[in-house]
């Protein structure tokens, strides 16, 4: 699946709805040049102030199945009554010079692992239950009956972090943004991933 020109590490980053992990990836792609955002597809409907291949490729039900049934997506998966979907060709592409981050579900992660078993995996977790219902209040985009919903799929998808590499809890924004830099650093430093990056230094030296 993979070409050998790839130098770039795969990161999955997983949390809960509120958890706060679209404000930690955007913050870190901010400080981090190397990273590269891999942009879902998705059928959901915009959020205010988000944009179209910014936030998400925003395309219809059957545009979405359409890329589904030729083999388009490297993950799918159904999330609150939406189908979200990763380009394969848009990760492979960017790993070729750049870290990927996917920000996808626990189904999705589970996907990419089974194709990507070198990526690395990544949980955010909010500090409390109670912290994360008042962060989906503080949005002021559900109703209490939504966010009702997405605090019982929440739980659900929490039960899933033992799955993961690194497990982080956003209760203090900058050392959750501090604990998800040392994952990315210490990832790049590992000897295959240098050994790729460094290849003619390396000769040289050796």
């Amino acid at each position: 699946m993979q070409a050998h020109t790839q130098t770039g590490n795969l990161f999955i980053i997983t949390a809960a709805s509120g958890a706060g992990k679209t404000s930690l990836v955007s913050e870190l792609l901010a400080r981090d040049s190397q990273i590269r955002l891999s942009v879902s597809h998705t059928t959901r409907a915009p959020r205010p102030g988000e944009k179209n291949g910014v936030n998400y490729n925003f395309v219809s039900e059957e545009k979405f199945l359409e890329m589904l049934v030729a083999g388009d997506f490297l993950e799918s998966a159904d999330v609150h009554g939406a189908k979200y979907g990763t380009s394969q060709s848009f990760v492979n592409d960017g790993l070729v010079n750049h870290d990927m981050i996917l920000e996808i579900d626990w189904q999705g992660a589970a996907q990419v692992r089974n194709l990507y078993p070198q990526a690395t995996s990544i949980f955010i977790l909010p500090p409390s239950v109670e912290a994360l219902g008042e962060r989906l209040l503080n949005r002021g985009q559900d109703s209490a009956e939504v966010i009702a919903k997405r605090l019982a799929a929440a739980r659900e998808e929490m039960r899933h972090v033992v799955e993961f590499d690194y497990v982080t809890i956003n209760d203090n924004f900058e050392v959750a943004l501090q604990d998800l830099m040392a994952i990315f650093r210490a990832t790049r430093l590992k000897a295959q991933s240098q050994l790729a990056r460094h290849a003619a230094l390396i000769q040289k030296l050796t």
